[in-house]
C-alpha cells in the first residue's frame, strides 16, 4: 500500500489510542515519521511497532519550546514534514459550576492553544501542498453532561480547520478536522475503574447507531485519506467518524 508513500508525517499523541491508529494507518501506506507523546514507556512501545521509519520524541504539546524542537528535529532527520497531525488533547470532566481557573486553563492549553501552536511551529519546516489533521469530537456538537469545557474547545479547534484553510491558500496547504465519536482508547482508564471498563464500553455500544464503538483504526483510515491526494479538493471540512452519534443518535 502507498498512498502516503515517502511522505513525512508528524503525529502529536501518537504514542497510544487515536493517535497511535492514525500513526499505524500511515506507516501501512508507506508514510515516515514522528510520533510525540508525554511518556516514554508508551512511546518506546509504539515506535517500536511502527517499525525503522518512525522515531519518538518525548515533548509536552502545550510547551512551545518543546513543539519547536519536535519540528526541527523531525525536519533535520526526514526533511520536510508533508503532514501535521494535531491529535494530542483529553477530557476535562466538570460543570461552569464546579471548574476552576486552573482546570480551565488546563484544558484549553491541552485541546486548543496546543493545536494551534502546532500548526504554528510546524509551518516554517512544512511543504507546500502539504496537509494538517486536526481531531475534534462530537463533543463540540453534543452537549454531553460535564464536558463544557473540553466540548467548547473542541468546536474552536473544527473552526481552526476552516480558518487554517483560508489563512493558508497561499501556501495550497489544507487543514481539516476528523470528529470521532466514543472510541476504544486508554482514556477509558482515566474516568472508569478497571472492572467497570467492558461494561461501560458495552454500554456505549447500545447508544452508538451503528451499534458498536470506534476504534482506533477507524480514525486512522480516514486520516490517511485526509492526508493523501485523494482529498486534494477538500479544505476547512469536517468529517464525522462517530458511529452516527452527531445526527442520528436520539
Amino acid at each position: 500500500m502507498s498512498k502516503l508513500k515517502n511522505k513525512v508525517a508528524v503525529i502529536t499523541g501518537g504514542n497510544s489510542g487515536i493517535g497511535f491508529g492514525i500513526a499505524e494507518a500511515f506507516k501501512n501506506e508507506g508514510a515516515k515519521g514522528v510520533i510525540v507523546g508525554r511518556n516514554q514507556e508508551t512511546l518506546d512501545s509504539a515506535v517500536a511497532q511502527l517499525g525503522d521509519n518512525f522515531i519518538a520524541i518525548k515533548a509536552d504539546v502545550t510547551n512551545l519550546a518543546d513543539l519547536g524542537s519536535v519540528f526541527a528535529v523531525t525536519a533535520e532527520k526526514f526533511g520536510k514534514i508533508d503532514v501535521v497531525v494535531a491529535n494530542a488533547g483529553a477530557g476535562t470532566v466538570g460543570t461552569v459550576a464546579s471548574l476552576s481557573e486552573a482546570e480551565f486553563d488546563k484544558t484549553i492549553d491541552l485541546n486548543l492553544k496546543s493545536v494551534y501552536f502546532t500548526v504554528h511551529k510546524a509551518l516554517p519546516y512544512m511543504n507546500d501542498g502539504g496537509s494538517i489533521i486536526l481531531i475534534g469530537s462530537n463533543a463540540a456538537h453534543r452537549a454531553y453532561p460535564n464536558f463544557t469545557l473540553y466540548g467548547a474547545a473542541k468546536a474552536a479547534v473544527i473552526f481552526f480547520a476552516k480558518a487554517f484553510s483560508s489563512d493558508l491558500l497561499g501556501r495550497k496547504i489544507r487543514a481539516n478536522v476528523i470528529t470521532p465519536g466514543t472510541t476504544d482508547t486508554p482514556a477509558f482508564e482515566q474516568f472508569v475503574p478497571a472492572e467497570q471498563i467492558e461494561a461501560i464500553k458495552k454500554h456505549f455500544a447500545g447508544e452508538m447507531p451503528i451499534g458498536r464503538i470506534g476504534q482506533p483504526a477507524d480514525i486512522g483510515k480516514t486520516a490517511v485519506f485526509l492526508a493523501s491526494d485523494d482529498s486534494s479538493f477538500m479544505l476547512g471540512a469536517e468529517l464525522l467518524v462517530d458511529g452516527g452519534m452527531t445526527y442520528l443518535a436520539k
